[in-house]
């Protein structure tokens, strides 16, 4: 059994009070690689904003659970290094699917997770979901549960269509099954292809696709139900054109992706959403300066000639994110 608490990490409950009370939501960045982690905690350290370090099931798969244990060990350290003597770091479970792989993350120093029961019946996700706190409680570990069904693929999470959270269940829900937070469905949705064409209209000045708005009706009668309450939204990527764009103009294939505009994440960080989940801008980021790079410097085959500029791509598009939509800048 390690602790979070021995790798230097928090969890998420103190962080999302404040976040709640002070009008503004902590970033939750999804994280595969060396270079991700790098550029999240140097964003993180220059903004002086506390960060959620997210690993899917498909993440830990790929990158081992125990070097992403000393990853995270070594962020918090890298934290301090940089000049942050107090960082304010989560390692957060993303969609974890079931109990066994819940408990095995907190055994090995996460200090969040996420149990995603949304596909289940309702009753037998809050029974999972309750599963999961009380061992997790055990353990000052803190639970993420979701209500309502995201569209879009990710990973290993995905559905073809969305199904709106039921306000008037997320008393009962939270009640009963225990969780710290909240994921909801408003209209968010996973991947860089978040929306059809068809359920876009296109801008006559430019031809982009433009999405239909989020349902902050949804997101208010939550809010009203559950005052103060830390809400979630997943799926919250803005899939920036300019980074489409350069996928697009060095070889890549990535027709009408469309993402969450951002002013409407900013007007959502505003409200009891106190933690905004962002994985596809990343990809796209460093999808973008590498293929960048080979178009230009084909000659190049050192890693690190091109996974250099990948990094920095990330940091500022993180950085972007902090100060510009998310406001949790100036937080620590």
């Amino acid at each position: 059994m390690t602790s979070y608490k021995e790798l230097g990490l928090v969890n998420t409950r103190e962080m999302f009070a404040k976040a709640v009370a002070g009008g503004y939501a902590i970033p939750a960045f999804n994280f595969n690689t060396l270079e991700q982690m790098q550029a999240i905690i140097q964003a993180a350290v220059e903004t002086k904003s506390p960060v959620i370090m997210q690993v899917s099931k498909g993440a830990r798969n790929y990158a081992n659970g125990t070097i992403l244990r000393y990853m995270a060990q070594g962020a918090v350290e890298y934290a301090k290094e940089l000049g942050c003597e107090n960082p304010q770091i989560v390692l957060h479970l993303d969609h974890g699917d079931t109990f066994e792989l819940c408990k095995d993350c907190i055994d090995n120093g996460f200090s969040s997770v996420m149990i995603d029961g949304s596909s289940l019946p309702y009753e037998e996700n809050i029974a999972l979901t309750k599963k999961v706190v009380e061992y997790a409680h055990k353990y000052d570990v803190t639970v993420e549960a979701e209500l309502g069904v995201l569209a879009g693929v990710e990973d290993e999470v995905a559905s073809e269509v969305s199904h709106y959270t039921k306000p008037e269940e997320v008393v009962d829900f939270s009640t009963r099954s225990g969780c710290d937070s909240l994921a909801i469905s408003i209209g968010t949705s996973h991947g860089a292809y978040k929306f059809t064409p068809e359920q876009c209209t296109r801008d006559p000045k430019t031809g982009r696709l433009v999405p239909p708005p989020l349902a902050f009706d949804i997101l208010h009668e939550i809010e009203k139900k559950l005052p103060g309450f830390p809400i979630v939204l997943h799926g919250s990527s803005s899939v920036p054109q300019d980074e489409v764009d350069t996928i697009n103009a060095h070889g890549g294939k990535l027709p009408d992706a469309v993402g969450i505009p951002e002013e409407q994440l900013r007007e959502a960080s505003k409200s009891a959403v106190c933690k905004i989940n962002i994985d596809s801008d990343s990809r796209l980021a460093m999808t973008a300066a590498i293929r960048k790079h080979f178009d230009e410097k084909p000659g190049d085959f050192d890693p690190r000639q091109y996974l250099k500029p990948a990094r920095e791509s990330m940091k500022k598009m993180y950085i972007h994110k902090i100060v510009e939509v998310l406001g949790s800048n100036n937080k620590l």
